[in-house]
């Protein structure tokens, strides 16, 4: 019985690590086109930081950076109040091209991250898995070179992050700085 119960407990982690897996990467992913400026045009998430700042939240912009090792510098500028804020991070490259991982300094929390698929020149979507020690969540992000992007990409922003297990009021079409919130989901 007790071995039983280990064999069941057993795939039932297997299990839980496999569904981290499912997530797809951008085949023949390529770095270094996915640098310079993006607009972060939508944001998916169930943490408990978004649920309690999403009726905050506005577009932001995001410079991505390729450093010669291969992994991606990232500086994120977001409005706060009447200043604009900026946030560094170093995504760290792992054996599969499009897929990184990222230490948060200030949360101590673990981020896989995958760029889901891209065409380099108009959009991506970014799916990233948070671990802490309080728990995990999932984030979706829907990135576009320009402030504004077609019903087709934000559509499928929104299906692939009810795919992810999101539900409809964890996903939020961000608004342009100065804009009233428009588009939410």
């Amino acid at each position: 019985m007790h071995a039983m119960l280990l064999g069941v407990l057993g795939l039932a982690l297997l299990g839980a690590l496999r569904a981290q897996d499912h997530l797809p990467v951008q085949a023949d992913f390529q770095h270094d086109k996915l640098t310079g400026r993006w607009y972060s045009i939508g944001l998916a998430s169930n943490s408990s930081w978004f649920k309690e700042k999403k009726h905050l939240m506005k577009m932001c912009t995001t410079v991505i950076s390729a450093t010669a090792d291969g992994n991606l510098e990232v500086t994120s500028t977001y409005p706060k109040g009447d200043q604009c804020e900026k946030r560094n991070s170093l995504y760290t490259k792992t054996e599969q091209p499009g897929r990184f991982s990222y230490t948060s300094p200030r949360w101590g929390s673990k981020h896989d991250i995958r760029i889901v698929e891209t065409n380099y020149d108009e959009y991506a979507l970014v799916a990233t898995q948070i671990s802490k020690s309080t728990g995990s969540s999932t984030m979706v992000l829907l990135y576009s070179r320009t402030k504004e992007l077609g019903p087709k990409r934000l559509e499928r922003f929104t299906l692939f992050s009810r795919e992810q297990g999101l539900m409809d009021e964890e996903i939020l079409i961000l608004p342009q700085t100065g804009e009233s919130r428009r588009g939410e989901r």
